[in-house]
Order: C-alpha cells, then structure tokens, then sequence
C-alpha cells in the first residue's frame, strides 16, 4: 500500500512539474517584448486564452525569473488574480489556476445566463444597423470556422458575437460582471472541446438570435437565450467533467 501510494503521488508530482514547465515556456514565448510588460496582464492573458489549464500551479519565483523582475509585482499580479477568481492560493500549496467543481461552474452559469439576458434585453432596442451587421459578420466567421474545423476560431469568435449582441445595451458595471463570469470558464476552452454538431447547434442558435435582434422581439430573444445558455451550460459542464477524468489519469 505505502509503495503505490508513494508512486502515484510522484506520478503526480512529475505531472504537475511537466504542466509548470509548459507553462512558464508558454509565457516566455508568448508574452510582449516591451520590457515593461505588464505582469497582471500576461498572466491575465495567458489563462484566458487555455495556455495555463485550470489546476496550473504558478511558482512566483520562476514567472519572476522569465519575466526578469522581482518576485513583488509577481504576487501582487496573483493577488488581483486570486480577486478575480482566476487563481487560487493554499497555504504550502502555493498558486494554482482555479479548478472549479461542477457546482460551481453551474453557479457561475446561471449568475452569467443572467447577466446576459438582462444585457441582451435592453440592447434589442439600442443596436443600430452597423452593430447588427458586425454580429452577422461573426456568425459568418463562426459558420466558416466549422465548415473548416477551425476549434480555435471557433472558440474565439464566439466570444466576439456575444460582445457584439450585449454591447449596445451601454450598461458598463452589467457588462463587466458579464465578462468578470465569462473569464472564469475561459481556462476550460469549452468551445475549443465540443464536437461540430453541438457547434453546428450553437450557430443555429445564433441564426435565431440575429432573426429576433433584426426584428426588434425582446421575448424571442430572451427565449432563444436560454435555450442556447442552457446549450452552453450543458457543453462546459461536459468538458470540466472529462477534464477530471484526464487529471485523475
């Protein structure tokens, strides 16, 4: 019993040693060639965009090292992070991105879901012809990012059309909340997991979702908002799932 256990725990450690190492690679990369890159930022950006996957631990010391600054402005930057709800910071256990339980993710859903149908309601009356154009833009972009199994875009994009559509409501702290819930699953990169058919069901979604916007009809919108929140909810909710079941692999 004592020897397995020790085994599993080091097949752990060299796991999560083996995901540090990617992570600080990733960010020596990636990040901006301004000396004085904004260290919040591109840790920031580096979990939104999936480089960093949830469960990720962050030494402070090595980011400080690929970044060539002291370890200060480093845990200042997880300090904030850890405010967001992007990072979390155990005692002895140090900084890891945030892995969430399905109860939380499902919270985070709905509060998100809310969020956006209030935005989506007032913004029906607000959009103008150009915003309205812009978003069908994206749906195009969406549609071809399937026909070419473009994940990637896919994901990206889908982000964008939703701007598009809760932009114009002109509600700023709504819409901060919105991106605040948004960015919490982004380290999961649901759209970057889901299979073209649940793809396809989204931009049909989204088809409907323009319809409703071009013909000024609040109520169907919000309908077909929460049918396609509830598509959304579904697909993350899936993917965190098969997350744990490679972690605990």
């Amino acid at each position: 019993m004592g020897p397995a256990a020790s085994g599993e725990t080091g097949g752990g450690d060299r796991m999560n040693s083996r995901m540090t190492d990617r992570l600080i690679a990733q960010l020596i990369e990636t990040r901006s060639g301004n000396e004085r890159a904004n260290v919040l930022e591109e840790l920031r950006r580096l979990i939104l965009s999936g480089g960093a996957p949830p469960g990720a631990q962050i030494p402070p010391g090595e980011v400080a090292d690929a970044f060539q600054v002291s370890p200060i402005p480093v845990r200042e930057a997880l300090k904030t992070l850890v405010g967001e709800g992007l990072v979390v910071h155990q005692r002895n256990a140090g900084y890891r991105v945030s892995q969430l339980s399905t109860d939380e993710l499902r919270e985070i859903y709905f509060v998100r879901g809310t969020l956006e149908q209030a935005a989506l309601a007032r913004a029906v009356e607000r959009i103008d012809s150009d915003g309205l154009a812009r978003a069908r833009d994206r749906h195009v972009e969406l549609v071809t990012a399937v026909k070419y199994n473009d994940r990637k875009a896919f994901h990206n994009i889908s982000r964008d059309f939703h701007r598009e559509l809760t932009a114009p409501c002109e509600m700023p702290r709504l819409l901060n909340m919105f991106e605040a819930t948004w960015n919490l699953t982004e380290p999961f990169q649901v759209m970057r997991s889901v299979g073209s058919q649940t793809q396809q069901a989204l931009n049909d979604d989204h088809a409907a979702l323009l319809d409703s916007f071009a013909a000024r009809d609040v109520d169907a919108v919000l309908r077909v908002a929460q049918v396609h929140h509830q598509r959304l909810e579904s697909a993350i909710i899936e993917t965190a799932a098969e997350l744990d079941v490679r972690h605990d692999n």
